[in-house]
């Protein structure tokens, strides 16, 4: 028996990027650009195409484009129900649209509303409360990915560790560990020179200069359970980034692993 949904959720935000109209296509309608910025992601770029993020190793999300008009319009839904592991007639599908304004002077302007329909249940609304908080950081990426790397296809670095504590503490010891400064410094981060871009709450982004260029996003999270996960994701834009993956992923690990969480 299916579920009474009538309880709307929504969320809407516009944020401003560098390049063409084009140019921010190709980062948010195709398997390269989306995983360049965002997550993993295998799309097939017309209407009705399917879409596959990949979240965490072992775990996606499964949709399907209903919105497809280059370079202006993109949409897709997921399955929201099967993403949360409830009963399928319990949530409607989770609806994504993209729309892309050029402006004067090389810039575009992207419109997102992500929205869905539920039950009200307690668990859908602090759900849909965490949805901004982690995803708006994403298109500061999007943004950084367009003036500096714009059409390049990223290899990525992705490592967690999880620690007893909060999520303060662990970013106040894994922020001191790493020696972030204030947005535009430059910084030495276990090797790599960049160039401080952001720094939120509990998180920073970093732009790589050497020894291969592309985009550093540190941060920690509460897992609810008395613990805390630090974690670092690099898109990197080489030739070289696979070898540099392949022996600096294990590093970053054992640091990770090993930083002392001061009380």
């Amino acid at each position: 028996m299916s579920t009474d949904l009538n309880v709307p959720y929504r969320l809407e935000f516009s944020v401003e990027v560098p390049g063409t109209a084009e140019q921010v296509w190709q980062a948010i309608a195709t398997s390269t650009g989306l995983s360049s910025w965002y997550l993993p992601t295998e799309i097939e770029e017309r209407q009705g195409g399917s879409v596959h993020f990949t979240i965490d190793p072992g775990m996606g999300s499964d949709g399907h484009v209903t919105g497809w008009d280059p370079p202006r319009r993109i949409a897709f839904d997921e399955d929201w129900a099967a993403l949360m592991g409830t009963d399928p007639d319990s949530l409607s599908p989770l609806t994504t649209e993209f729309l892309v304004e050029a402006r004067s002077g090389g810039t575009c302007v992207v419109r997102v509303t992500s929205s869905g329909f539920g039950t009200g249940a307690d668990w859908e609304s602090q759900w849909w409360d965490t949805v901004a908080p982690g995803w708006l950081p994403f298109f500061d990426n999007l943004s950084l990915y367009l003036a500096h790397f714009p059409g390049q296809e990223a290899t990525r670095l992705e490592v967690t560790a999880s620690h007893p504590g909060d999520a303060d503490a662990l970013w106040a010891t894994l922020h001191d560990a790493l020696g972030l400064d204030d947005e535009g410094a430059t910084v030495d981060v276990r090797g790599a020179t960049g160039t401080v871009e952001r720094v939120g709450e509990r998180q920073a982004l970093i732009r790589l200069t050497a020894p291969v260029p592309g985009m550093l996003s540190v941060f920690t999270h509460g897992q609810g359970d008395g613990t805390a996960t630090a974690g670092v994701q690099a898109y990197l834009f080489s030739p070289d980034a696979a070898d540099h993956v392949r022996r600096e992923e294990p590093a970053w690990q054992d640091w990770l692993q090993n930083l002392a969480v001061r009380a």
